[in-house]
């Protein structure tokens, strides 16, 4: 038997009072000079990196996304309800979607025209929306996690799913505007047979007995949340709550077989919130914790871990090691609560804010330790000398730090060569006003996207004296600049037959992370 899942009206709630604003002002109630023409909005917001993804002519403020998971045939009916405010006369209007089996478009309650062209979802209401309107559109889908895709979020597992939407695959689970400058927010009502549990990002609010032996889960998240950064799981999961710093509570998603032979590495986190917030400041979310997979296939996902907002998907073997070797890496998905989820990259050209920092602290962390990194080498000092040297090589195979393209998006190029540009940084201004360049950056975007220029004006900013040149060198320059305070450091030179490396085909990205 299908099960379908409807919002409730308690569940519909917690959209917010923006989603019960379906009735849009009418043209004319409007000033008559300020009447234009409506026109479709357009099917990109013009990312460098992916110039596809994204629409515009409208903002999301809200989702509503409303799972029913069937244990029979492994599919999920859903509803995904968003709250729009259009930034134009919208005559039609896109969300991104891909192998999604979408069965009715309502807008403002009304039935709406329809159609898939490729990844998009071209919706045309029954009536013009007019600038500044705000209305819920909700879609009614269905979506088969096993389904073959040019890329796909979903990650199924023996008894349910997980999802790891990074970079561009969100949409393969929920109609959305897909994109990290769409920041909006989040809650979750997931139905699934007793005996198994449904997660989300966010915190539970509310549980629910239903008939036919199933169980409703709804979560809501604080903070709004990028598209790439949803996690919504289901499984035969424990959670285990913990105290966290200041207060904090921890909230763990591990699958109930493995969960006794997790718990050394989940029980590292309280140490490693300690550390990072000394630097970075208090935790920007309302919970954190770590979501292992209950998948052994090695190509269930490409990251080693995933910091899906509040919840890091994991492999769960990869938390089975010693301390030292997993946790310069737990550090790095962790700094990217701060750097790449409370502030998110502005296009995906700006993925070495996110990568590079996250490695920056998270070899810190090893280095302070005494753990060897994957070289050998026990000082950051020594690990960037031997990054410097790589630095023209790197920029002729993999493009500036921060001029990527999809097929090299997560070549170490962002990752350690990111960590290399905050080094020289750091070397230039000192680290105690490095430190503030940080604090002030994460505060000021805090719950939005920033770019690669957000950061150069605050470095400049805070440091007294114009850093763009100095910046704008390392970051899209095509020969590696100069080391601050280090001219002995040399780069090596570009020779034919020097080995570069290997590029990725997209959708396809191996860690670069100098953390593992």
């Amino acid at each position: 038997m299908r099960y379908r899942s409807r919002v409730t009206a308690p569940a519909a709630a917690l959209i917010g009072t923006a989603a019960a604003l379906t009735a849009a002002p009418s043209a004319s109630a409007r000033p008559r000079a300020l009447r234009t023409e409506a026109t479709p909005g357009a099917e990109t917001l013009g990312d460098p990196v992916f110039p596809a993804l994204g629409n515009d002519g409208y903002r999301v403020s809200a989702y509503h996304l409303a799972f029913s998971y069937d244990a029979t045939t492994r599919l999920v009916d859903a509803t995904a309800t968003l709250t729009l405010c259009a930034t134009q006369n919208l005559s039609r209007f896109s969300l991104d979607a891909l192998g999604l089996d979408i069965r009715a478009v309502r807008v403002g309650g009304q039935a709406a025209g329809f159609e898939q062209v490729e990844e998009k979802l071209r919706i045309t209401p029954d009536r013009t929306l007019p600038e500044r309107a705000r209305v819920t559109v909700c879609v009614d889908y269905t979506a088969d996690p096993a389904k073959a895709l040019a890329h796909t979020a979903w990650v199924p597992t023996p008894d349910g799913f997980a999802v790891c939407p990074q970079p561009n695959s969100a949409h393969t689970v929920f109609p959305c505007n897909d994109h990290p400058t769409d920041k909006a927010a989040f809650s979750f009502r997931i139905t699934v047979p007793s005996g198994l549990r449904g997660v989300a990002s966010g915190t539970l609010v509310r549980t629910e007995s239903l008939d036919g032996d199933r169980t409703a889960y709804t979560y809501r998240s604080r903070a709004p949340i990028a598209t790439e950064l949803v996690q919504i799981t289901v499984g035969d999961y424990t959670v285990k709550d913990r105290q966290g710093p200041s207060g904090l509570g921890l909230r763990d998603v591990v699958p109930t077989a493995r969960a006794a032979a997790l718990e050394p590495a989940l029980a590292l986190t309280p140490g490693l919130l300690e550390w990072v917030e000394q630097r970075l400041g208090a935790f920007p979310f309302e919970t954190y914790g770590l979501l292992p997979c209950n998948s052994d296939d090695p190509n269930a996902f490409d990251f080693t871990g995933l910091e899906t907002q509040t919840l890091t998907l994991y492999k769960p073997n990869f938390l089975l090691q010693e301390e030292k070797k997993i946790g310069s890496h737990m550090m790095h998905e962790l700094v990217h609560s701060w750097f790449g989820n409370s502030v998110s990259p502005a296009t995906w050209a700006d993925l070495w804010l996110n990568e590079g920092h996250a490695d920056f602290y998270g070899l810190l962390y090893r280095y302070e330790r005494g753990w060897p990194d994957s070289l050998g080498l026990t000082s950051m000092e020594a690990r960037m000398k031997d990054t410097y040297a790589k630095g023209d090589l790197w920029r002729q195979s993999s493009g500036p730090v921060a001029a990527p393209k999809a097929a090299n998006l997560f070549d170490s190029q962002r990752y350690l060569g990111g960590v290399l540009v905050l080094y020289a940084l750091r070397e230039v201004v000192g680290e105690d006003v490095f430190h503030l360049i940080e604090r002030t950056f994460l505060e000021r975007h805090r719950n939005s996207a920033a770019s690669t220029e957000d950061y150069i004006a605050v470095a400049s900013e805070v440091s007294g004296q114009d850093q763009s040149g100095f910046l704008k060198d390392w970051l899209y320059g095509t020969k590696t600049p100069r080391m601050p305070n280090h001219p002995d450091w040399t780069v090596t030179p570009v020779t034919p037959g020097l080995v570069a490396p290997r590029h990725r085909e997209p959708g396809h990205y191996p860690d670069s992370s100098a953390t593992l």
